[in-house]
C-alpha cells in the first residue's frame, strides 16, 4: 500500500460546499490502483469555513456519495511553504507518508516571501521531509495561472521567476532514494473556466489539477496510470456557482 499526503494552501484544502482536488486524486488512485492499494494520511482532515474564518468545516460536497473518502491532509487556507516547511518533519511523524503531492507557493508571493525567498523554502521543506522519512517521494506543483497575475505584472515576474527556480530546485534536490517530480501545469488551465473566483477551482479545475498529479506519477513512477474523470455529477453546478 502506498501512502499519500496532500500538502497545499486554499487550493488544497478547499472551503465548505467543495469536494476539492484532493477526492478527484483519491478517486483517481482507488481505481488505478485498487482500495487496498492507497491509503491518504495527514494531521488535518477539515475544509475551511469563510464565515467562521477557520478550518472547521466537514461540508465536503456530496459528502454522503462519498463515505470512504479519507479526509486527511496538511493544507492551510493562507498557508504556503514558509509555513509548512517548520511541519512536515512532524506531519510526517505522526503520518508516515510515502508520497508527497504539494501544490504551494502562489500564497507565498501574495503576502509573504519573493521567489528567491520562497524557494529557499522550497529546500527546507525538502530537507525537513527527509529528516522524518528518508525515503519520502514528492511531486511538485508550480505555481498555476491566478486572477492576481493577469493584472499585477511585478506579481505576474515574481510567479514566472518562482517557477524557473522551482525547477532548479527539483533538479537540484532529486536523489535516487528520495526522489522528487515537477509537475507540469494543467495545459488547458483558464481561470475564467476552471476556477469560480479567477484562483479558487471549481468543478473542472479539480479534475486538471488532480490530472497533473496523476499524469506525472503514471509517467514517471509508473504509479497508477492515465486520468480519467469520472461522469459528471449532477450536484457540479455548487461548484461552478460557489463563491
Amino acid at each position: 500500500m502506498l501512502r499519500f499526503m496532500f500538502v497545499g494552501d486554499s487550493m488544497t484544502i478547499g472551503s465548505a460546499g467543495e469536494h476539492t482536488w484532493r477526492l478527484r486524486m483519491w478517486q483517481h488512485l482507488r481505481a488505478t490502483l485498487g482500495p487496498e492499494g492507497v491509503a491518504v494520511v495527514g494531521p488535518r482532515t477539515a475544509l475551511y469555513d469563510k464565515a467562521a474564518g477557520e478550518p472547521v468545516s466537514y461540508d465536503y460536497a456530496d459528502a454522503a456519495a462519498h463515505p470512504d473518502f479519507p479526509r486527511n491532509h496538511l493544507a492551510g487556507w493562507g498557508e504556503g511553504w514558509l509555513h509548512m516547511a517548520p511541519q512536515i518533519a512532524d506531519a510526517l511523524h505522526r503520518d508516515p507518508a510515502d508520497v508527497l503531492l504539494i501544490s504551494l507557493g502562489l500564497i507565498d508571493l501574495g503576502f509573504y516571501t519573493n521567489a528567491e525567498q520562497t524557494a529557499a523554502n522550497v529546500r527546507a521543506f525538502v530537507t525537513a521531509a527527509r529528516s522524518a522519512n528518508p525515503a519520502v517521494r514528492m511531486v511538485l506543483l508550480p505555481v498555476i495561472p491566478n486572477i492576481r497575475a493577469t493584472s499585477d505584472a511585478p506579481f505576474a515576474a515574481e510567479v514566472t521567476r518562482f517557477n524557473e527556480l522551482l525547477a532548479k530546485t527539483v533538479a537540484d534536490l532529486d536523489t535516487s532514494r528520495s526522489p522528487l517530480l515537477l509537475a507540469s501545469r494543467p495545459p488547458s488551465y483558464d481561470i475564467e473556466v476552471d476556477t469560480y473566483d479567477g484562483t479558487h477551482p471549481n468543478a473542472s479545475g479539480e479534475h486538471k489539477l488532480a490530472s497533473a498529479f496523476a499524469e506525472t506519477l503514471s509517467q514517471a513512477w509508473a504509479i497508477g496510470g492515465p486520468y480519467a474523470p469520472p461522469p459528471a455529477h449532477p450536484d457540479t453546478h455548487r461548484l461552478l456557482n460557489h463563491s
